[in-house]
C-alpha cells in the first residue's frame, strides 16, 4: 500500500468534529499507514461532535516526534480545547519544526496558532477563525486545500477529500 512504514498521529480531545477525525483516520489506515490516536491525559475517552466516542492510544506527554511522520489535527470545539494541554501544542510544533507533515482541518487552526508555526505561512480555515489564523502570521486563503511546505490546511469537512489526497502526497 502506498504508505506501508509511515506512522501517523491524530490529536483528538473534547467535542472533535467526528468527520474530521474519522475520514483521516480510516483514510490513512486504508492507505497503510500506522494511526496512533492521541489525547491530552485528561480523560480515556473523549466525545465527539455529534457524539460518538473515541478512546486514545497514548497521551501526548508520552510521544516523541521523532518516531512519526505526521499528525492530523481535526476541528470541531477540540482544538480550543487541546490548546489548553502544553504537551500537544508542543508535539504540534516539533513536528512542524522537524519538517514532518501537519495537517489542520476547520478549527484546528487554533493549535497552530497556539503552536506558534503560522508566521509567514499560507494557510486556510474554517472562516469564522479567518481573523486568529491572520493574527498569528498566516497568509489566509479562502481554498479547499492549501499546502505550504510541510503545512497542510483545509476548510471544513466538505474538503476532506482534498485534503486527505494532500497529506497522503505529501507522505509518499
Amino acid at each position: 500500500m502506498e504508505l506501508n512504514s509511515k506512522k501517523m498521529l491524530i490529536l483528538v480531545e473534547e467535542m472533535f468534529n467526528v468527520f474530521e477525525f474519522w475520514y483521516p483516520y480510516y483514510r490513512l489506515k486504508e492507505a497503510g499507514a500506522e494511526v496512533t490516536v492521541v489525547g491530552s491525559g485528561r480523560a480515556e475517552e473523549f466525545t465527539g461532535k455529534p457524539a460518538t466516542q473515541v478512546r486514545p492510544d497514548i497521551n501526548a506527554d508520552q510521544v516523541s516526534a521523532e518516531d512519526y511522520d505526521g499528525i492530523i489535527i481535526p476541528g470541531g470545539y477540540a482544538p480550543d480545547m487541546m490548546r489548553r494541554y502544553p504537551a500537544m501544542v508542543q508535539l504540534v510544533k516539533d513536528l512542524f519544526d522537524a519538517g514532518k507533515v501537519v495537517a489542520a482541518i476547520c478549527h484546528a487552526g487554533w493549535m497552530l496558532a497556539s503552536a506558534n508555526i503560522l508566521e509567514g505561512r499560507k494557510a486556510t480555515s474554517f472562516f469564522s477563525i479567518k481573523d486568529d489564523m491572520i493574527h498569528a502570521g498566516a497568509l489566509w486563503m479562502d481554498e479547499s486545500v492549501v499546502v505550504d511546505g510541510n503545512l497542510i490546511t483545509s476548510r471544513k469537512p466538505d474538503d476532506l477529500p482534498n485534503f486527505m489526497k494532500a497529506v497522503i502526497a505529501a507522505l509518499k
